[in-house]
């Protein structure tokens, strides 16, 4: 089984990270990490926190001389801000008292934080409640792309709304060139206007949402399964990108849209094999989002994440005290102003790891060398029963 625990408060000393599961043998370093941990950092409306920190994540076990070793991988991201908050934040007990926060903010975890831990401090909540806990998810998104990476899967994330504005996708989108966009957006005049929405929405004191597409290529059919409904992939990969900070909705393929079609347009219909190109059982459409009936079918796999504003509002909100229960502005505590275009790289991490998951189900060995003949074994079964090799 392939697992993953984090652990870390925003402004405490860091973030620990156990992976444990992921086969000997796979080649894995700091400096790959390191490459989406710098894409989380970045996009437009990000906060000053951003010019902070600079995430690296260093492994402190699992691997030796550049591969893993089949014990739990640790990794650890240090937090540069902590120096700003040693007292706030100290493990110790400190003479004197720490200025609490009772001003409750509407869309946070702080109201229904407190009062489930019994706090009367909303610190407590705020800190581990904070999407700072999405950089270890994305250290571990990416050993999890390096584990897949073995079987050629390969992961992309693009913007495709923010705000009210609708980003025009093109047929065949170019991905360097959505990395080189300051909203990861495939469509630079929409991403121009999305750049004024933002700058709009700072001047205002206030933020906006919006919605990020993620695809992955060359996922292997199999994975999954329709046997239960805690092992459905598509049941497994929503559970996942809910789980994002501030993410409100999760569509897979053509989502709710298909709803409003006839099923002669929605399914996906399978082509014969001369129409096929380098994979068995292809498809004239994908509209499923690459699964069907809880497995992977071999096509892409698509989805969208719906991300609602941030809840921290330069303009507060009117609110009420956590302690008195009277009317006063909510807490405002430094924040972006849009993290839809950082939030791509988040999906594309927590896609990784449930496809790792389920890829080490599938495939499972203690070793890479045992994983991808495992693998090797199945893709040589998955043609028509005429054309199966051995």
């Amino acid at each position: 089984m392939l697992r993953f625990l984090t652990a870390g408060e925003s402004h405490g000393k860091g973030l620990i990270v156990i992976i444990e599961g992921m086969p000997a043998g796979l080649p894995l370093s700091e400096d790959y990490l390191a490459v989406d941990l710098r894409r989380r950092q970045g996009g437009y409306g990000r906060g000053r926190r951003q010019k902070i920190e600079q995430d690296r994540a260093e492994i402190i076990a699992g691997v030796r001389h550049g591969l893993t070793l089949g014990s739990p991988i640790a990794l650890s991201i240090q937090n540069r801000d902590w120096a700003n908050w040693t007292e706030v934040m100290s493990v110790e007990p400190i003479a004197g008292d720490v200025e609490k926060v009772t001003r409750l903010r509407p869309g946070h975890a702080d109201l229904a934080g407190a009062i489930k831990y019994d706090f009367d401090d909303v610190r407590p909540i705020l800190e581990r409640a904070s999407a700072r806990e999405t950089a270890a998810r994305v250290a571990v998104g990416g050993v999890c792309k390096r584990f897949l990476e073995e079987f050629g899967v390969t992961f992309h994330s693009h913007t495709v709304q923010i705000g009210a504005v609708d980003a025009d996708v093109p047929a065949e989108i170019d991905w360097d060139a959505v990395e080189e966009s300051p909203v990861r957006c495939a469509d630079s005049a929409s991403g121009e206007r999305m750049v004024a929405a933002i700058d709009d929405a700072r001047n205002a004191g206030d933020t906006l949402g919006g919605v990020v597409e993620g695809r992955v290529r060359n996922v292997p059919i199999g994975l999954g399964s329709h046997v239960h409904w805690d092992r459905k992939i598509d049941g497994r990969l929503a559970q996942a990108l809910m789980s994002i900070h501030s993410v409100k909705g999760v569509e897979i393929g053509a989502g709710f849209a298909a709803t409003r079609r006839t099923g002669s347009q929605v399914h996906d219909v399978i082509l014969p094999r001369e129409q096929w190109s380098d994979r068995p059982w292809a498809r004239a459409t994908n509209n499923a989002g690459g699964t069907e009936g809880g497995i992977t079918d071999g096509q892409d796999i698509v989805v969208r994440v719906g991300l609602k504003p941030i809840a921290t509002l330069p303009r507060s909100l009117p609110s009420a005290d956590l302690r008195t229960g009277e009317e006063i502005p909510a807490h405002y505590e430094r924040s972006d102003v849009c993290v839809v275009p950082a939030a791509g790289v988040i999906v594309e991490a927590m896609c990784a790891i449930v496809l790792a998951e389920a890829a080490a189900e599938k495939f499972g060995g203690d070793s890479m060398k045992e994983t991808l003949r495992n693998w090797r074994a199945f893709v040589a079964t998955t043609g028509p029963r005429d054309l199966r090799e051995g």
